[in-house]
């Protein structure tokens, strides 16, 4: 694989979001060659491109040079988008790595005597038992659970052949025995509407229907009949689970979202065609002109200006004038405020959003890594090349748990084996002036003691009051090869300007990839602060309120601190718990006794 298209797609993984989704392989000529599924959609793609693997996968693998991927809203989701992909596309290598497993059908049969069965022969409406077919279901255990119990509430016919005389099922009220009764075809046609119901989405009437026989078991006392119909209910709510991927009316339509952020819009497109997701598009532009016009005006023109089918219906978010499209291009347009239609514009949004938050990190990465970026912070600074760049933020609530910590980039990539924390000790209150006096003093007089790495450049979170601050503690430490920088926020608590070492503000353009860079640098130092907040105060918090309970001493506490994240943990926690970890029965009961009557 050549390496720039490696680089390239190590940053695009690095991106990918921990969701379900269903993904796409492509090749230099642009053709999608492999279509998957995942229920973690960053897992399964980083698996592609580390360890070995067969012969087959490593030979597609060698082959791709780009990945797409749709998120949804479940694993179940996935595996129906991606049976779309395929059946559109017949990539090369789905044919080649699929084995011969197929997913099965509930069939209801057009015979004079129906029988509601389990296959896997999609051409069954071809053969003489021809019937109606429903699915196909990713879950098999759940599809054979549901026939079964459909069987045993309806009275369709069970024997493949009709025998002489009937048999168990008759007696069990399950068949209507036909081979004795004079059974006509109009005697099933209730049975037929009410199970096409349910396996079309319909599942209140029978789901009530299996409550109540696991209540009626249950007050009988036959509780294995009552986890069964439980485990079938489960089955039954598995193999019914609403699919916003899926509309079953036929229809052809398109469904348009977007996303807006720092004057770029993302428009993204999902084509439906006979109800299912077969395609996306969409584009990434500035935004030159008021959001509701070029959003009307991208539309118009999707279709105007391309071979794109106008389908029957399009769906979108509330856009001031998308009546107009419906004229133009005599297409029925809806804004849907609730159900399944709203549910997949939705969708479509939290794509767009997914692609553009992409799209600006991956130009972030590539740029990082050319230096440009530094090279233009070095020139505004009038200083040399920052190579190495260590970073501050200061965190406490009113005072309380203070705490400081320190990240590092090099060459404007994170070192996260150089980041640090601090617990502050020598300030009282929420005194951010003085807790970034201590943590630099700690820091830097460490580093000259020690010999140990000068950053370049050190940024402190913050405006005048924090570099001052800085200057002082470099003045004292006699630190003069060490340029000072702050990083001020806005009210809304977003990157907004430099303060240099003079006390000087300069605003960066918010669209310039500098910006970007320290405002990513300044992000992820609020972050890891913050997490480091959060554990120090949880732990005081948890040891302040241990300190008052008589018989915990030190290594009980710090026993329990390492059991129980939250002190809720311990109160939801039972006297047979806590003894399974050495407290005494005694103490154990006094602890939740203590604890859930504690204000």
């Amino acid at each position: 694989m050549d390496q720039t298209v490696l680089e390239h797609i190590k940053a695009k993984l690095s991106l990918v979001p921990l969701k379900p989704g269903c993904y796409q392989m492509y090749n230099k000529d642009g053709i999608i060659i492999y279509v998957g599924k995942a229920k973690l959609l960053a897992n399964r793609l980083k698996s592609y491109f580390t360890g070995s693997h067969d012969a087959k996968t490593t030979q597609m693998v060698s082959e791709v040079v780009n990945f797409e991927y749709i998120i949804t809203r479940s694993e179940t989701e996935a595996f129906l988008l991606e049976h779309n992909f395929i059946k559109e596309y017949r990539p090369h290598y789905n044919i080649l790595l699929m084995d011969d497993k197929t997913y099965p059908y509930i069939c209801l049969t057009k015979e004079t005597h129906p029988r509601l069965i389990v296959t896997r022969d999609v051409k069954v409406s071809n053969k003489k038992n021809s019937g109606k077919l429903f699915g196909p279901y990713p879950n098999v255990t759940a599809c054979r659970d549901t026939c079964e119990i459909l069987n045993k509430v309806y009275p369709f016919r069970k024997c493949n052949q009709i025998p002489k005389k009937h048999c168990l099922y008759y007696d069990m009220g399950q068949c209507l025995a036909p081979c004795e009764n004079n059974i006509k075809k109009e005697d099933y046609e209730e049975y037929i509407t009410s199970v096409s119901k349910f396996l079309n989405g319909n599942d209140t009437v029978l789901l009530d229907l299996l409550k109540d026989k696991m209540e009626q078991a249950s007050e009988n006392l036959e509780f294995e009949k009552a986890i069964e119909y439980r485990n079938i209910i489960t089955s039954v709510n598995s193999l019914m689970e609403k699919q916003t991927m899926t509309l079953n009316d036929g229809k052809t339509r398109d469904i348009f979202g977007y996303y807006v952020s720092d004057e770029k819009v993302c428009v993204q497109v999902l084509h439906m065609r006979s109800g299912r997701i077969i395609e996306r598009s969409g584009e990434v532009f500035d935004i030159v002109d008021n959001l509701d016009d070029l959003l009307v005006s991208y539309i118009y023109t999707f279709y105007d200006s391309k071979d794109v089918l106008v389908p029957s219906e399009i769906l979108s978010p509330y856009i001031e004038g998308i009546n107009i499209i419906s004229e133009l291009l005599n297409v029925k347009t809806l804004v849907p405020v609730r159900g399944l239609k709203k549910k997949l514009v939705d969708l479509v949004c939290e794509n767009a959003k997914n692609n553009l938050d992409n799209l600006d990190k991956l130009r972030l990465i590539k740029l990082s890594k050319t230096k440009e970026p530094l090279i233009e912070l070095s020139q505004i600074l009038n200083i040399s090349y920052p190579k190495v760049i260590e970073l501050f933020d200061n965190s406490n609530i009113q005072g309380a748990s203070p705490i400081s910590a320190m990240v590092t980039y090099i060459d404007g990539i994170k070192s996260p084996k150089d980041y640090r924390k601090y617990n502050i000790k020598t300030v009282v209150g929420a005194d951010d002036y003085h807790t970034m006096q201590e943590v630099l003093t700690r820091r830097y007089t460490r580093v000259l003691k020690d010999n140990l790495r000068k950053p370049n450049l050190v940024i402190v979170d913050g405006g005048r009051p924090q570099v001052k601050a800085a200057k002082e503690i470099f003045s004292k430490l006699g630190i003069t090869d060490i340029y000072l920088m702050g990083l001020e926020k806005d009210d809304r608590h977003r990157t907004k300007a430099i303060v240099t070492s003079d006390l000087v503000e300069i605003e960066i353009d918010k669209h310039s990839n500098l910006f970007l860079l320290l405002e990513a640098m300044q992000d992820e130092v609020h972050r890891f602060a913050i997490t480091f907040f959060k554990e120090t105060h949880t732990k005081n918090t948890f040891t302040s309120i241990l300190d008052d309970i008589e018989g915990i001493g030190k290594r009980r506490k710090m026993m329990l601190l390492k059991t129980f994240n939250s002190i809720d943990e311990i109160k939801n926690s039972s006297t047979q718990k806590l003894m399974s970890l050495g407290l005494p029965k005694k103490i154990a009961e006094e602890l939740l006794l203590k604890l859930n009557t504690k204000e």
